[in-house]
């Protein structure tokens, strides 16, 4: 049986699941179109996650996935935290203001407890996906017992063999090309492997059906990355754009305006890449002090974001977006996958 029987899908195209961005309709313009549409439910709570899936089925009778954080919680350091609130100080100053005292963890993960777990046992969808990270075997031998295809992201060979041996169905694999936040397992060293080359690794070294993710903008990028044995790629930049995404003006504007990207844990406390703006202008110098734990982290930098919007200036946004962003495409869901099937069968 090939991934796309499996998957119940037409087209070998994936929307990525971007947390923030992801929308039912998006989700379901693209399901609807016969590729394979998606919800980033990391940011939400297990009522908000449930709503979405819910309002995405009513939108389309077609599969989709949707994708949790997979990372190991850890406690604030208080000593870091402080550190970089202090360091912070003089762009909450700029804007008038002071930086809250305390940090909140924004972002439950999977791991911690079965309340995600059980939404996605009760709603059904075809798949369910994890970034940063392996779920429970308990929580694997749930989903399976239900009929629910898991698929985790993996940056390099041994996160892909960790998710093979765990009994999971599909390889996410992402490349360092890729938009918003790195999958790595462990936040101390990322291999840094570009997805064509992450394609060839996995497909000698893993049995798996491989999802090629990193930098892919059009049909073209895909083909390539489908003859070196991808079983099929997911796109999230090129679709961040649609009129149906959650993004923002500031944030479709500077897609558009802004071609050159760059990684920085300056946002969310990983590594994530972005479109240049003054997280990596202002906040990334050499001096820079350790950041704060994920996700307390994102909770400072969205704050700041916010009273700096306010005020006019989006440069504290966290705009994901991939290496190949010059080459994105103002177009409606259903006519960008119409495009790249057209280029991807291309001789």
């Amino acid at each position: 049986m090939t991934l796309l029987e499996q998957l119940a899908i037409k087209h070998a195209i994936f929307l990525a699941p971007m947390a923030g961005v992801s929308t039912p309709e998006l989700a379901a313009e693209v399901s609807n179109q016969g590729a394979f549409g998606s919800l980033g439910l990391g940011s939400n709570t297990p009522e908000t996650a449930r709503q979405q899936i819910l309002k995405t089925q009513s939108l389309t009778d077609q599969p989709f996935q949707v994708n949790f954080f997979c990372h190991q919680s850890k406690a604030l350091n208080d000593q870091v935290a402080q550190q970089w609130i202090e360091y912070l100080t003089p762009q909450f100053q700029k804007y008038g203001t002071l930086p809250p005292k305390q940090l909140h963890n924004i972002y439950p993960s999977f791991l911690d407890n079965d309340d995600f777990l059980n939404v996605v046992l009760e709603t059904k969808p075809k798949a369910v996906s994890f970034h940063f990270g392996i779920p429970h075997a308990h929580q694997i031998q749930a989903l399976k017992k239900a009929g629910i295809l898991t698929m985790v992201s993996a940056t390099n060979l041994a996160e892909a063999k960790a998710i093979e041996a765990a009994g999971i169905d599909i390889i996410i694999a992402q490349g360092i090309e890729a938009g918003g936040h790195r999958g790595i397992f462990n936040e101390s060293f990322d291999s840094s492997i570009k997805t064509a080359d992450l394609v060839q690794l996995l497909k000698q070294h893993t049995q798996l059906p491989i999802i090629a993710a990193g930098g892919i903008m059009s049909g073209q990028h895909a083909k390539v990355l489908l003859d070196l044995g991808a079983d099929a790629v997911q796109l999230g930049t090129a679709f961040v754009q649609c009129k149906t995404s959650n993004a923002n003006t500031a944030y479709r504007q500077a897609l558009f305006n802004q071609p050159i990207t760059q990684i920085t844990a300056s946002i969310s406390g990983r590594p994530a890449r972005g479109l240049i703006n003054h997280w990596h202008m202002q906040i990334d110098t050499p001096n820079r002090p350790p950041v704060a734990t994920y996700p307390y982290c994102y909770d400072l930098a969205k704050q700041l974001n916010a009273i700096a919007s306010k005020q006019g200036d989006y440069g504290f946004g966290a705009f994901w977006a991939g290496s190949n962003v010059a080459e994105i495409r103002e177009m409606t869901a259903p006519d960008l996958i119409n495009q790249l099937v057209l280029e991807m069968n291309m001789h």
